[in-house]
């Protein structure tokens, strides 16, 4: 994969690895724990932290704890966690770029761990931050980390709340369609289906 130097933050889950059946395995069982509606696992607000959805999904229960239960379960099981063509390769080669993830650092490198990829030398997390996605205060930090402009980076996002978050940073957003419908993805720079259409999509946006 031959890619510009462009300075890329990227997402984690539905980005470079697809870790959708071990989350929802995780909602399973914490919705049966607290013994909460089924219906319940149709409202995951993917993209943002566990404590984050906890709070959206069961607002009478103690958030932090309850999204600090459901990353230890998801770091106990990455048996489904698997990475998405091209991710390999964009990882080993691309020396200028983050990831930008709203696992926390135990859990994020569990499951690249888990998918066989290796960790970023810049490894973005909840730890390093005080609001999430989609507040761009992520992004921003990552940014900093490598050093760069905000300005002058591209977001690597699959989920609403990245993407917006990725705007607000004031940065261009290459959005994957593999979690979401392109209408949800709509303040997307720019939208891609897989990792292999990556270095055509930075093409055109450094012609832009």
């Amino acid at each position: 994969m031959e890619l510009s130097p462009v300075p890329i933050l990227s997402d984690l889950d539905g980005t470079l690895i697809d870790s959708t059946a071990s989350v929802v395995a995780a909602f399973r069982w914490w919705v049966r724990l607290r013994g909460l509606p089924e219906e319940t696992l149709e409202r995951i607000p993917f993209g943002r932290t566990s404590s984050d959805a906890a709070s959206v999904l069961a607002p009478e229960l103690d958030s932090e704890a309850e999204g600090a239960l459901l990353d230890e379960r998801q770091v106990q099981d990455t048996r489904a966690v698997v990475a998405f063509d091209g991710a390999f390769e964009l990882l080993s080669a691309h020396a200028n770029l983050a990831v930008v993830t709203s696992c926390p650092r135990r859990l994020a490198e569990a499951r690249l761990n888990a998918a066989g990829l290796p960790v970023p030398r810049v490894l973005v997390t909840p730890e390093c931050w005080s609001r999430g996605k989609p507040d761009p205060e992520p992004y921003l930090r990552g940014a900093a980390l490598l050093g760069v402009e905000p300005r002058d980076c591209i977001v690597l996002e699959d989920a609403p709340s990245g993407v917006e978050a990725g705007v607000r940073a004031g940065m261009r957003v290459v959005a994957m369609l593999t979690t979401h419908s392109p209408g949800e993805l709509e303040r997307a720079t720019c939208r891609i289906r897989s990792l292999s259409a990556l270095p055509d999509a930075l093409s055109s946006l450094d012609e832009q």
